[in-house]
């Protein structure tokens, strides 16, 4: 009888110690999931401002060209030569 109960404790500290190690497993992995996300979420973050960035360069580009047509248009036209 004692050694039915001895072997009935072991058995459910040994799964007790197992159930212990997976949830700290499962935690860890869970930190690391964070982790990964929020490196993930940067990244996204920095290539967006990246994008928005490269889009205001490109909007600026017609209106730097329609001043230089413009200074280009004042500087040949025959009006302003004749001033």
């Amino acid at each position: 009888m004692v050694s039915f109960v001895v072997s009935i404790w072991a058995a459910s500290w040994s799964q007790n110690k197992r159930l212990e190690d997976m949830f700290k497993r499962v935690e860890e992995l869970g930190r690391h999931l964070d982790s990964r996300m929020d490196e993930m979420s940067r990244r996204l973050d920095g290539g967006i401002n990246e994008v928005v960035r490269r889009l205001d360069r490109i909007e600026e580009l017609p209106q730097n060209y329609d001043r230089r047509i413009t200074v280009l248009e004042e500087r040949t036209s025959p009006l302003t030569r004749l001033r």
